[in-house]
């Protein structure tokens, strides 16, 4: 797939308009200026691949905005060799974002035909990153490969997934937007060696509902 000089001079404009809306993590803006966020879109949304926008990718679902994937995956504060679990797979960009910052990613999806999709696409254009695709029910998590250093969620989840907590090592970190209705609360939560939980918030934001018990 091409990636053209064009193409990767706005994506080095959209890593300085994220590092001017606080994303200071050079590695991690180092991994928003390798991966080709244009790849995951529809070729009706290609001239504006590098807009801080989310755009629909089919089945309901959106690609999210650069600085709110940014966002999150800054709280998760990655380290080279954790083994991510990222509920919502959607179009792939967030894994790869993961995987090139060093992370083992383990992502569940439970739209089907999207789960086969992105499997595909990661396979021919990813080859060489650390990244397992899962399709199943994102609430039950992935008790086969726990514990994680990190889950990151990328739907709006109406409450904290028990058996999502059960799979984080001491001291890893759950990022998860929490909240009924349009708007979550953006929580971190860490769990202590002691397994009791410290919940820290960070604003308000808008993603796709995670659904329980429901495949697709």
């Amino acid at each position: 797939m091409e990636d053209n000089y064009r193409q990767q001079g706005l994506r080095r404009k959209l890593v300085n308009h994220l590092r001017k809306q606080g994303i200071l993590d050079e590695r991690l803006l180092e991994a928003f200026d390798k991966v080709p966020r244009h790849w995951f879109l529809d070729s009706a949304f290609l001239e504006h691949a590098y807009e801080d926008k989310p755009f629909p990718i089919g089945m309901g679902q959106t690609i999210s905005q650069p600085y709110t994937v940014a966002f999150q995956t800054d709280l998760l504060e990655v380290q080279p060799g954790d083994k991510i679990l990222e509920i919502g797979t959607g179009s792939g960009y967030q894994a790869c974002i993961l995987a090139v910052l060093g992370a083992e990613v383990f992502t569940i999806e439970r739209h089907k035909r999207l789960y086969e999709k992105t499997t595909v696409f990661l396979q021919k254009n990813f080859p060489d990153l650390k990244i397992h695709t899962f399709y199943g029910d994102g609430y039950k998590g992935l008790p086969q490969y726990a514990p994680f250093d990190g889950i990151i969620i990328t739907a709006g989840a109406p409450e904290i997934p028990q058996a999502l907590v059960e799979q984080l090592k001491p001291m890893g970190k759950m990022v998860i937007p929490h909240g009924k209705g349009d708007l979550q609360t953006m929580k971190r939560i860490i769990k202590g060696d002691d397994g009791l939980l410290y919940t820290e918030e960070y604003g308000t934001f808008r993603f796709v509902p995670m659904l329980k018990n429901k495949e697709e």
